[in-house]
């Protein structure tokens, strides 16, 4: 009995670092509205290398790169296990990452990583939803089965050397310091730090350049294909726990066609001037937990993506079964986030008890021509909104690389509505099924933001319970079909509900064909 007592004593005492007992997330899964696996935690050996012993040296100046290649092989050689990282300031360049090895902080340990791009080789990979040829990751594994990154210590990706920095988006003192490395300008305003990566960035796709003619055009452009921090893909039994992950050279966290994610209890950090800055940018991934996180970036803070265009449809993977719960997202360009690379499809996502502070829009659905693809079957419920720059909710076909905030500042709504026709196929993003319930926000621009395709109509979406005070307008309506709301109060001075091109609307319980053209005000509704 004693030793019976004593195992379940550890077991009781390890919860939160091992899988053995349990994932603790059993609620999430009452009454989930679609079928999904249970999210569960990789089990590793007990086999346990320490970095020090590997000649590493953690003051902060000490290449450590052959030090994490050597640890990560022997203890590969033995199965796998845990390989601790002490206090210290590790510097480093890439680490890759091997099946069954849990690379695990300590309380007070940093990896840093080393800005010179020499040590990043070029690799062939996927990025923005386009394949291409980027930079090595800092920290990467492919087709891998159980890998963790565990522990309390910290991650900086030294992203600053490789981002280009717009002068409005950083104080004077930072424009100076930055921009004082060389580097060139687009325009007074706009820096990149070689002139390389300006020349790519004139002849490419969003962030995805020209194919160059020779090694030496891919080397002077080196500097434009900064690596997404932490590159997962096609990873098995994946676990993030505890740790802090920041200032990456692109978007931080990019799980790609991994299955069995759990990311828990971690902090994700970029500068608010952090271009292509993303927290969590999950990707054609299946059976997904994302829990008790907190996410503070430059751009999207939880981001569901499956592909671009012609490359994401060849690719056919979905994002599907996905939990979201008890996260929350401060600034940055969306707090939850579908699109824009949604190509190969998204369903059966649910998004609960979160909360955004400050973000440029709450809920965001984006896309474009051009994307093709399904999202359908997403559940939100409980979400807390404070100081959201434009939209609680938006839902935008017309997607063109900005920012809301930027797409407002630029007038692109009302350039939108001249847009012609377009024949449906398989290039036609299509947004349905989509069922939002008790959302509460306190100040916005606007309560939501409905911008279809005329070819294919934003559709059958339901938002139940919704709370919004202190906004400057209500709710704007183009090319939806099956819009229910019910149960909502918008506390604005001006009209509540407008549309346009839209059918089949049910409001507080009322039905229109037809809404009148000035829209519904506060008394009628």
């Amino acid at each position: 009995m004693r030793k019976l007592f004593a195992i379940v004593a550890a077991c009781l005492m390890s919860m939160g670092a091992n899988a053995a007992c349990g994932d603790n997330y059993d609620e999430l899964y009452t009454n989930l509205p679609f079928e999904m696996n249970k999210v569960t935690r990789p089990q590793f050996p007990d086999n346990e290398v320490n970095l020090r012993d590997f000649g590493a040296v953690g003051d902060g100046s000490s290449l450590c790169t052959d030090a994490f290649r050597k640890a990560i092989e022997a203890l590969s050689a033995k199965g796998g296990g845990r390989l601790t990282v002490p206090q210290g300031v590790w510097f480093t360049g890439p680490i890759v990452l091997k099946s069954n090895i849990n690379l695990h902080l300590e309380k007070g340990a940093i990896i840093l990583f080393s800005p010179d791009d020499a040590l990043y080789p070029f690799i062939h990979t996927s990025f923005e939803g386009l394949d291409t040829r980027r930079c090595q990751s800092p920290i990467s594994g492919n087709n891998l089965t159980n890998v963790a990154i565990t522990g309390q210590g910290a991650i900086d990706g030294n992203g600053e050397f490789w981002r280009p920095l717009k002068k409005q988006k950083v104080t004077e003192a930072q424009w100076k310091a930055i921009t004082s490395r060389g580097g060139a300008f687009k325009r007074a305003d706009y820096w990149f730090p070689t002139e390389g990566a300006l020349n790519a960035d004139n002849n490419a796709n969003m962030n995805v350049p020209a194919t160059p003619s020779s090694e030496a055009e891919w080397n002077a452009m080196k500097r434009f294909l900064r690596p997404v921090m932490i590159s997962l893909v096609s990873c098995k039994n994946v676990w993030l726990k505890g740790v802090t992950f920041q200032n990456s050279p692109a978007w931080n966290i990019h799980p790609l066609m991994c299955e069995n994610v759990l990311i828990e209890d971690v902090l994700v950090r970029n500068p608010s001037y952090a271009q292509n800055g993303d927290g969590l940018d999950l990707e054609s991934c299946k059976n997904a937990l994302i829990v008790n996180s907190t996410f503070d970036v430059g751009d999207d803070g939880i981001c569901i993506k499956s592909g671009k265009d012609a490359d994401g449809r060849k690719r056919g993977i979905p994002c599907e079964n996905v939990i979201v719960s008890g996260c929350t997202v401060f600034k940055g360009h969306g707090g939850f986030v579908v699109g824009s690379e949604m190509s190969g499809g998204v369903k059966n996502i649910m998004v609960s008890d979160c909360q955004f502070l400050g973000t440029d829009v709450g809920l965001r659905f984006k896309s474009t021509r051009g994307r093709g693809g399904v999202v359908e079957n997403i559940y939100i419920r409980d979400m807390s909104m404070f100081d959201i720059q434009t939209d609680v909710i938006t839902f935008d076909l017309y997607y063109g690389g900005k920012s809301a905030v930027e797409a407002l500042t630029d007038g692109d709504e009302k350039k939108q509505q001249s847009v012609p026709v377009f024949k449906v196929d398989e290039t036609t993003p299509c947004f349905r099924n989509i069922d939002i319930q008790h959302v509460i926000c306190r100040t916005a621009r606007r309560a939501a933001y409905f911008n279809g395709l005329p070819e294919m109509p934003v559709s059958n979406i339901n938002i139940r319970d919704l709370e919004v005070n202190n906004v400057k307008e209500g709710i704007v309506v183009n090319h939806t079909k099956g819009v229910t709301l019910n149960d909502i109060h918008v506390q604005t001075t001006g009209h509540i509900f407008k549309a346009n091109n839209s059918t089949d609307i049910t409001i507080n319980g009322k039905s229109y064909k037809k809404l009148p053209k000035e829209g519904l005000s506060l008394d009628t509704l």
